[in-house]
């Protein structure tokens, strides 16, 4: 394992630079549009280009890197996502700011997919169990890292977006310097949506309501936090309680799902933010909004992984590296409808209104999980969960789980 770290530590580097980067302007946007003026339907629409974007990227990416590789892929797109942090010094027009959301969302996951493809061809079977977990603290430590900095006092929002511009142009020097020759790159055949929820019908509506909460809890908490009075910093650490929280209970609840039906952890841990949500709109976390806040993420963020472990259960090995990317444009489709709908339950609602929303969120994934439940049994035999990162602030490439040979 260690070899493997040290062999691809730059790649680490450029994945740790590229999280901080996607971190910040995920969260500075929603701080910055309110202190200019934006409403909350308006910081909702813009916001949802990202999601949007990311459909359309996860689908042409892969083609791109196959048809001209890995290195003029990254360059090529991490040069566009640098150009999109700047452009929102130049105008205040949400429409503006939306097309340039639209346009990192598209790139993005090309960025991801470059990164994670190199990484998983680069590392041997018996280390990738480790790989995975590491790269996950990366990731979790870059966007919480970001998340923080954009409570950093920047009246103009010069030094912010300027900062976010220099770390992605940072992240491409692992690559582009890197010696170790390209791996080759076969874009991945895809499962159709429809098949996919034939077989598991659990995992395709749990994946799409988690969407729907994760971006409404990445988007949603900085504007609530403002709505209710806070300073920039404590907003925006409402969303790092919530990544850091989200982060360290994937492990001990991967850990449980693995022993008993994976569904009944999704519906306890769903009911757990149902309860939490209504708890905060009854005033019972006066004063703890940052509690809530970690509570709600320790409960909610892991449950995309427990939905893509429950969903390779019940599939063929052949069929897990087809799946992943269907689970991922459900994840999508709910991460667009929160990007949208958080902001504007703020605006209709006030500062409970995102509360509220996510309460019936969680409360609807809960019953799903419930209900598939009493319909069918549990698998035999089932593999092992593997943490995945917050996808409210990114989409996830192609580093194949710990158990899954790279060949395929």
């Amino acid at each position: 394992m260690f070899d493997s770290i040290s062999r691809n530590w730059a790649l680490f580097v450029g994945i740790l630079l590229l999280m901080m980067a996607n971190g910040l302007l995920v969260t500075l946007l929603s701080v910055r549009a309110t202190e200019i003026g934006m409403s909350p339907s308006a910081i909702g629409l813009m916001q949802a280009g990202y999601p949007l974007g990311a459909l359309a990227g996860c689908i042409l990416a892969p083609r791109l890197i196959a048809g001209i590789g890995h290195v003029r892929t990254f360059a090529a797109l991490g040069s566009l996502c640098s150009v999109t942090a700047i452009v929102h010094l130049l105008s205040s027009d949400p429409w503006t700011w939306g097309a340039m959301r639209l346009l990192a969302g598209f790139c993005f996951p090309g960025l991801y997919v470059v990164c994670e493809s190199w990484l998983n061809a680069k590392s041997e079977n018996r280390s990738r169990a480790s790989i995975l977990s590491v790269y996950f603290v990366i990731q979790t430590i870059g966007v919480a890292v970001g998340q923080a900095l954009a409570g950093a006092s920047d009246p103009t929002g010069a030094v912010l977006f300027g900062l976010a511009s220099i770390l992605i142009s940072l992240s491409f020097l692992p690559i582009l310097l890197s010696s170790n020759p390209q791996p080759d790159y076969v874009p991945p055949t895809r499962m159709s949506l429809m098949r996919l929820a034939a077989v598991s019908p659990t995992g395709v509506m749990g994946a799409l309501l988690n969407g729907v909460s994760q971006a409404a809890i990445y988007i949603g908490l900085p504007l609530h936090g403002l709505a209710l009075g806070m300073t920039v910093a404590d907003a925006t650490l409402l969303v790092v309680a919530a990544t850091l929280a989200g982060a360290v209970s994937q492990f001990p609840l991967g850990w449980l799902s693995d022993r008993i039906d994976r569904r009944i952890v999704v519906a306890v841990l769903s009911l757990i933010g149902a309860l939490t949500s209504i708890c905060h709109v009854a005033g019972l976390f006066s004063d703890a909004d940052h509690l809530a806040a970690a509570i709600l993420g320790a409960a909610t963020l892991p449950i995309y992984s427990l939905c893509v472990a429950y969903a390779n259960d019940r599939l063929s090995t052949a069929e897990i590296v087809p799946a992943s990317g269907t689970l991922v444009l459900s994840l999508n489709m709910g991460l667009l409808a929160g990007s949208f709908v958080g902001p504007v339950s703020i605006g209709v609602g006030g500062p409970s209104g995102l509360f509220l929303f996510l309460g019936l969120t969680c409360g609807a994934t809960a019953a799903v999980a419930v209900s598939r439940r009493l319909r069918t049994a549990p698998v035999t035999s089932s593999g092992s969960a593997q943490p995945i990162a917050v996808q409210g602030v990114q989409t996830t490439g192609s580093l194949y789980p710990a158990d899954l040979p790279p060949e395929l």
